[in-house]
């Protein structure tokens, strides 16, 4: 891979290996076939097959059942990496993955050895189904319904604004099993899109991330058996919320990587563009705004480092993971931007990929909880740590 070098945390040689084996396949399959794939909105399925039989897909899951048991601080920089060299795939194994974890955490052995080797392996391509047209940022306001019927519960509704929904194979999807409003009675499902009644809408025109389709799913009295139901009833809230703390954190790594891939393009160019007889890169004005997105980047890398080591720890990162996705978001829209600059006109046409990068950053600041959300998860959580108030002598 082309760029700067960046100074990788990795705890063991093996996770070194699979970070140069990232960057072998970016440089050999991803970064080739970028741009062409996006114009073109071509979804590279073939290329999450070929990260499957890599064991790319399921890094940070159990070896028992086909994972490579990698911690969080490994397989986010690998998903830094693939960000790097294109996004929509990086996108979509954070999608997949978090299409994986109610399973993998939630799930009874039974359900585990069931259905996550085949989920992992990458034959297969996940969905992660919670917003409705309705119900984005309050997602708790869900309408889809589960109702069961014997051994099987009846699904009706439609999911909104969901990654891989004309092309998963599976999906996990939050509908409502009880009367009640808000967070309660709502239950989690591991649906094969191949179930009758299941069907994707027309793919979203989008300002990036094109070659990655986005759509409505309806479920139209989806039958599935009750055992595909993750967790007790009820308790369907808790499992997407626990499935997007880990996807902000994947997000995160995505914002990065795409941020660090624009820092390398327009540092390359300004050493080689010359203007007054000079490279544009001594001139303070360029020189500025590549040491302040180099700085961004690095500071932006650390938190979500932190966040993923608190979570390799058993520890509590939601809050952590509210402040990396804001933080690697809001750096990733800063820097494609100021990158664009930098290379003047040239960063505006497709000539250089600046401009898409730019489109793809932006919704990165929505997806998985947009940044206000973030901001409301940080600033609950400091009320919710107890103050020790000085003491008086009066």
């Amino acid at each position: 891979m082309t760029g700067t070098v960046v100074d990788r945390e990795l705890p063991t040689a093996e996770a070194a290996d699979l970070l140069e084996l990232t960057r072998d396949l970016v440089a050999r399959e991803l970064q080739p076939r970028a741009d062409k794939s996006e114009a073109a909105h071509s979804f590279p399925r073939e290329l999450f097959a070929q990260l499957g039989e890599l064991g790319l897909l399921s890094l940070p899951y159990p070896e028992r059942f086909g994972g490579g048991g990698q911690p969080a601080v490994v397989y986010l920089q690998v998903l830094e990496e693939l960000a790097r060299g294109w996004a929509t795939v990086a996108l979509g194994t954070s999608v997949h993955v978090l299409a994986c974890s109610g399973l993998a955490e939630f799930g009874t052995p039974e359900q585990q050895e069931r259905f996550l080797p085949e989920l992992l392996g990458g034959s297969t391509l996940g969905a992660y189904c919670l917003s409705e047209p309705h119900a984005g940022s309050d997602a708790a306001a869900m309408r889809t319904r589960a109702v069961r019927d014997g051994d099987e519960y009846v699904i009706t509704g439609t999911k909104a604004w969901i990654t891989h929904g004309t092309i998963a194979d599976f999906m996990l999807v939050a509908a409502r099993t009880g009367d009640g409003e808000g967070a309660r009675g709502i239950s989690a499902f591991l649906i094969p899109a191949s179930a009758p009644g299941v069907t994707a809408g027309t793919p979203e025109r989008k300002m990036g991330f094109r070659a990655s389709p986005t759509s409505q799913v309806q479920f139209d009295n989806v039958r599935v058996s009750a055992d595909r139901r993750i967790g007790n009833e009820g308790q369907g809230f808790s499992i997407a919320m626990a499935a997007l703390d880990a996807g902000r954190l994947g997000i995160s790594a995505c914002a990065v990587g795409l941020a660090q891939a624009a820092l390398d393009v327009a540092a390359d160019y300004a050493g080689q563009r010359v203007a007054f007889h000079r490279p544009i890169d001594e001139f303070q004005g360029v020189s500025f705004l590549l040491a302040d997105a180099a700085t961004q980047i690095a500071a932006a890398r650390q938190l979500y480092l932190y966040a993923a080591r608190r979570k390799d720890a058993g520890r509590a990162y939601s809050t952590e993971a509210a402040m990396a996705k804001l933080t690697a978001t809001d750096v990733a829209m800063k820097v494609t931007t100021d990158m664009v600059q930098v290379l003047g006109g040239a960063g505006y046409v497709e000539d250089y990929p600046l401009e898409r990068y730019m489109r793809e950053a932006k919704v990165l600041q929505i997806v998985e909880g947009t940044n206000q959300i973030q901001r409301m998860v940080i600033a609950r959580s400091l009320k919710a740590r107890p103050v020790n108030a000085p003491t008086s002598n009066a």
